[in-house]
């Protein structure tokens, strides 16, 4: 899949891009940067650097936890409107890139005694992007759509330290039961995918209408642990950097 500046685009595909002036955070060239030390990403003391997490999603907070990081939590203020035309994967990889800029800017003292991780995901279906719906008749929309078929979760997740960006898009399959109008009324009734990409929550009460996931099952809740422990470790260079004992 082509990205919106020619280079490929797709799953576990790790890109990078480096912008020293902050500059056109959707718009630069994935290239080649100096890659920072070790020494770069420890103080003084030898400890590790920061990491922050550029997402008000508690999910996202739970899946870093479990997985045994420790890391403080920035919400970015960003936009998320697709662009006309642009395509799932670059869309979602484009707003984790940015969150994570948004973030890196505002950090007291500049961007270089953190690594700054974000991510933003997306169910799509036929090509069309569902985002989080906006009322309940929208949600109850979304889970017709879904219902009896597969569909994608697309992740896109960024990493940044410093002028340093390394991004890229995780791809899940997830198969849906035909759902009767008296379950998409309960579950929409729930309220449980209020606030959730397609309109359900697959950790949740909608487990029960999920019974076939091909790749990355946290991907589907929200950040795909696996590439994220990727990125972070080519990121810093070193194994075992930015996770708790």
């Amino acid at each position: 899949m082509a990205c919106d500046n020619g280079c490929m685009s797709g799953d576990r595909i790790i890109h990078e891009l480096t912008d020293p002036g902050f500059e056109a955070e959707a718009g630069g060239s994935r290239i080649e940067g100096s890659r920072p030390r070790l020494d770069e990403l420890c103080d003084g003391g030898g400890d590790f650097m920061r990491l922050i997490l550029a997402s008000g999603s508690p999910r996202r907070a739970e899946l870093l936890t479990a997985a045994g990081y420790s890391f403080e939590v920035r919400v970015p203020d960003v936009d998320e409107s697709a662009r006309p035309g642009e395509l799932p994967a670059v869309y979602v990889e484009r707003l984790a890139r940015e969150k994570a800029a948004r973030i890196a800017r505002e950090l007291p003292g500049g961007p270089d005694s953190v690594v700054v991780l974000a991510a933003d995901t997306a169910v799509v279906i036929d090509g069309e992007l569902l985002g989080k719906p906006a009322d309940d008749k929208d949600a109850a929309r979304m889970l017709r759509r879904l219902s009896g078929r597969t569909h994608l979760v697309m992740t896109g997740v960024a990493a940044r330290a410093g002028t340093r960006c390394l991004s890229l898009v995780e791809t899940t399959t997830v198969a849906v039961d035909a759902l009767t109008d008296e379950q998409v009324a309960w579950y929409v009734g729930s309220g449980e995918g209020q606030d959730k990409a397609g309109g359900y929550a697959v950790q949740g009460l909608a487990s029960r209408f999920v019974p076939r996931i091909d790749g990355s099952y946290s991907n589907v809740v929200g950040l795909p642990l696996a590439a994220v422990d990727r990125l972070l470790r080519q990121l810093t260079q070193a194994a075992g950097v930015l996770a708790s004992e």
